[in-house]
């Protein structure tokens, strides 16, 4: 993840287009800015007042499926005054002002690369009010899908081969998963990496963990009711304890968020809970893709899990989530 989050910072030169598709002399600077922040263009009357408030609250929403809060968007905030230089080349920038047209525009590596910046006008500062309200998911959804494909573009360049792997090639299914990123286990039917964390406490003992594997679709209406039940059975057979009697299971007193989703143009399902060793105190966050596969009469499961014991854990899993939505089906 360190590695990750230093791309943004690397003084790498992109070439700018011209509106008609031609390539300029002018090339843009390399962005600024960390995954899962963003930076607030806001007059800071408005940030101090209540349109402020309902940003924060808006985006200050906890991530589900942690230990500890964490949430969705790590924000900032800076007057318009100061909105130029090399501030300006921040990779996520939300500008919020007021105008005569109430609207949400996006645009992408305006000054820097890669970057998006949204501005969301209104008449007032009521109306700012409202627009957060109402259209801050959809904005926050567009900031984490720019993420998401950056970090996808970055894994697609230094992509473990995936032909090196039985279990993909049996399950035919490819995914960008980065080269730091180990084996632990391949049956053939079972993939099992890991990439050890190298900062923060969690250095030594913190890991990254990918799993692949595929389960016979039986009934497309019960999918969601067997997902916890088939991830405790994989658990039992293949990621064990320190000690006989140990193995993974999802955690029982905190109950997974399944929500709907898409991968590959498949139907299928994200549940994002917390995991514990049964009999043991290790624990932590996991994030389950369970992709309804017709072709094969089968489901093909992309679970991620992290280890990392009193940081917080946010961005691992996000990591994971870029790859597990990179899954495809051949």
């Amino acid at each position: 993840m360190k590695k990750l989050l230093t791309l943004f910072t690397l003084a790498i030169t992109f070439v700018a287009c011209k509106s008609d598709g031609k390539t300029s002399d002018f090339v843009l600077p390399s962005s600024s800015g960390n995954t899962n922040k963003i930076m607030v263009v806001m007059d800071g009357n408005l940030w101090l007042g209540k349109p402020g408030d309902e940003l924060r609250t808006v985006f200050g929403e906890h991530q589900v499926g942690l230990p500890q809060p964490e949430t969705l968007l790590s924000v900032s905030q800076i007057d318009p005054a100061g909105f130029r230089g090399f501030v300006r080349n921040g990779k996520a920038l939300l500008i919020l002002k007021t105008g005569q047209k109430e609207q949400i525009t996006s645009i992408k590596n305006k000054y820097a690369q890669p970057q998006i910046i949204i501005t969301a006008t209104a008449k007032d500062e009521e109306g700012l009010i409202n627009l957060i309200r109402s259209r801050g998911k959809e904005i926050i959804k567009l900031f984490k899908d720019a993420d998401i494909k950056f970090i996808q573009s970055v894994f697609n360049k230094e992509r473990l081969d995936p032909t090196k792997f039985k279990t993909l090639q049996n399950l035919k299914i490819t995914l960008n998963i980065p080269d730091r990123y180990k084996l632990v286990e391949d049956t053939g039917e079972f993939l099992w990496l890991r990439h050890h964390l190298k900062s923060g406490i969690a250095r030594g003992d913190g890991t990254n963990n990918i799993l692949v594997y595929s389960v016979p679709l039986e009934d497309e209406n019960k999918v969601v009711d067997n997902i916890t039940a088939i991830r405790d059975t994989i658990g039992k057979k293949y990621i064990p304890g320190s000690k006989e009697g140990m193995y993974m299971i999802t955690e029982a007193a905190y109950t997974p968020f399944t929500y709907e989703a898409e991968i590959d143009g498949k139907k299928a399902y994200e549940t994002r809970g917390k995991w514990e060793v049964k009999n043991d105190f290790m624990a932590g966050p996991f994030i389950n893709y369970t992709v309804i596969d017709k072709k094969n009469n089968r489901l093909v499961v992309f679970e991620g899990f992290t280890y990392a014991p009193s940081i917080n854990k946010r961005d691992f899993i996000f990591e994971l989530e870029a790859i597990g939505k990179s899954l495809k089906i051949e």
